[in-house]
């Protein structure tokens, strides 16, 4: 497993480089400029000497390699460099909001895994029944629905129509202290939906894998011994169907991020979607690299925990092969 871990790590290194350059690459030849970003209103009336001095104050007057390998020396020191748009440091700014996108992410995450799981082995066990055929309807439409749909068809359902739920922010609008009551209910539509939003896959996958591990040898010969269903089917059809559907927690990362970014958006949730989205339009260059490497980051790691999670669940796979 160390092994294993060792090599992604290898791997990761020149992958994040590539995926910064990229970053500076594509921003320089964006038609956004920074410096009338960075100055808003005033530049509409500055000098064109005071814009080029604001140009070489922000950096963005050095050639595109030179501002890319000095921002990634100073970056591997641990200084990532201050955010025109944000007006602090880029650290800050991550600090502040991370946590916030995380808190998201992973409730999304364990509602979309846990009520996934739960429908795939139902439906699995009556294959052609009314839920099966409900669910199996349901999953298929939703995978088609885009985050920012379902949520503002949940905000006006839940929020303005019948009022039981916040329509967003983190806490009530007259509130000026964070409470674990406020963030917990501003949460649950959010969470919901984004959950929801990745729920047909692990559905899908979970009520196929079952379902064949139902017609297997082993399967059959526990049903044969007098083991009870919630045995057999929990036991283990799950644990043999579930190998198939580990592989799901590495890939859905990517369309997890895009989601969250867009529920964060409709909910006004405190995440790190404003500021990937001002960094873009900006050419906000430092803070748009160090969100791009935390999202490539995440993708790596989530890969890499399904590798490790498909090799502890199934010994017949070795880490270091």
């Amino acid at each position: 497993m160390a092994r294993m871990a060792g090599r992604r790590t290898l791997f990761a290194a020149p992958v994040l480089l590539v995926v910064t350059f990229g970053v500076f690459a594509v921003a320089a030849a964006s038609p956004f400029d920074p410096v009338k970003a960075y100055a808003g209103t005033a530049g509409l009336t500055a000098s064109q000497e005071n814009l080029d001095q604001l140009r070489v104050n922000l950096g963005v007057d050095q050639p595109l390699v030179e501002r890319w390998w000095n921002w990634l020396t100073s970056a591997v020191t641990g200084d990532l460099g201050d955010s025109g748009v944000m007006r602090q440091p880029v650290t800050d700014v991550i600090t502040e909001r991370l946590g916030w996108s995380v808190l998201l992410a992973v409730t999304a995450f364990l509602v979309a895994i846990l009520l996934g799981t739960s429908l795939g082995v139902l439906a699995a066990r009556r294959q052609g029944g009314w839920l099966d055929r409900l669910v199996s309807s349901a999953a298929y439409t939703l995978e088609a629905a885009p985050a920012f749909w379902l949520g503002l068809l949940a905000m006006w359902f839940f929020a303005l129509r019948l009022g039981v739920l916040p329509a967003g922010g983190l806490t009530d609008t007259d509130s000026e202290v964070v409470t674990f009551g406020q963030v917990a209910t501003h949460l649950v539509l959010p969470a919901a939906v984004l959950g929801v939003s990745q729920l047909p896959w692990f559905f899908l996958y979970v009520r196929q894998g079952v379902a064949d591990a139902l017609e297997e040898d082993p399967v059959r010969g526990a049903r044969a011994r007098g083991l009870d269903e919630c045995t057999v089917l929990l036991g283990h059809a799950l644990r043999s169907g579930m190998l198939p559907t580990l592989t799901l927690v590495g890939s859905r990362v990517p369309e997890l991020i895009t989601g969250a970014l867009l529920v964060e958006t409709v909910f006004s949730w405190p995440g790190i979607a404003a500021a990937t989205v001002q960094a873009a339009t900006s050419v906000d260059f430092p803070l748009l690299a160090a969100l791009t490497v935390l999202a490539t980051a995440a993708v790596l790691a989530g890969n890499l925990l399904s590798d490790l999670l498909y090799g502890l669940a199934d010994p017949r796979v070795g880490f270091d092969g």
